[in-house]
């Protein structure tokens, strides 16, 4: 009985620390949101709708936010964003966690496509709207195919880059879903190169009872021409993406299984 009310006592005490970091990394998210909301809406008023906005308006959230949730950030291959032309970026979508990991590498002269209802959301929305960011009505077909004139117009005409999650949703960390065809008909119709950003699965393990989340991965990858492809070459385009992408986000889930291989050999 003794060592049974010892080891429940160490058990309280586990869970009474897990809930105070529970309870105090929500406190500041809470915190940082608003803290970096308002500071992104004062740039948008400042300089409103310009391309490089969404940019800082993410690194505004993730300067504090990375800390709070206790994720680090390791990216390579930056040097494969072009320069000086527009272009289309692909990647994987994991969580909203996503705005502060994924943030932290996204290039200048670069927003993103969102709902237009998204606009009213408090504070993140007018945010979004005047960070330069592109609204659609997304359950309107002729509303829909305006927006991609909207994007064509962006990418050649503004020389703006332009984001995409190419599953449509999040896919909590697991393998991806299969891709959507809008950012890949973008970059075709306007004939700009696609750019692969992969992130590796660092919701694997991650708690918000933990101090540590571990280390997010990001490596992009060079740039595919699509200035010669036609829209009968979609499907192929997205396949080579989808496996090329799927490959490295393996390759970075998985280092220390690969360096103990290569060290046996």
């Amino acid at each position: 009985m003794e060592v049974l009310g010892k080891h429940l006592y160490a058990q309280s005490l586990f869970i009474g620390e897990d809930y105070m970091i529970r309870v105090a990394r929500y406190v500041f998210l809470a915190l940082n949101f608003v803290l970096a909301s308002v500071l992104g809406i004062l740039l948008g008023l400042i300089r409103p709708f310009h391309p490089s906005n969404s940019r800082l308006c993410a690194r505004f959230y993730g300067f504090l936010g990375l800390p709070i949730i206790g994720i680090d950030v390791e990216s390579s291959g930056l040097e494969n964003f072009p320069k000086g032309k527009p272009f289309i970026v692909v990647a994987n979508h994991q969580s909203n966690w996503d705005l502060y990991v994924v943030g932290s590498v996204v290039p200048e002269r670069t927003v993103s496509l969102g709902k237009k209802s998204l606009k009213w959301a408090p504070l993140f929305g007018q945010l979004y709207w005047l960070a330069g960011n592109i609204l659609i009505d997304r359950g309107n077909p002729k509303k829909a195919m305006e927006a991609m004139e909207i994007t064509k117009r962006a990418l050649i005409e503004s020389n703006t880059n332009i984001w995409f999650f190419a599953e449509g949703t999040r896919n909590r960390g697991k393998n991806m879903l299969p891709f959507k065809k809008g950012a890949f008909v973008t970059a075709i119709n306007a004939g700009v190169p696609i750019v692969r950003v992969c992130t590796s699965a660092y919701l694997d393990g991650f708690s918000m009872g933990k101090l540590n989340n571990g280390t997010a991965k990001i490596r992009v990858l060079p740039e595919i021409e699509t200035k010669d492809l036609s829209m009968n070459d979609i499907n192929k385009l997205m396949a080579h993406c989808h496996e090329s992408m799927l490959e490295v986000i393996n390759e970075l889930n998985s280092p220390v299984i690969e360096g103990s291989a290569a060290s046996t050999n």
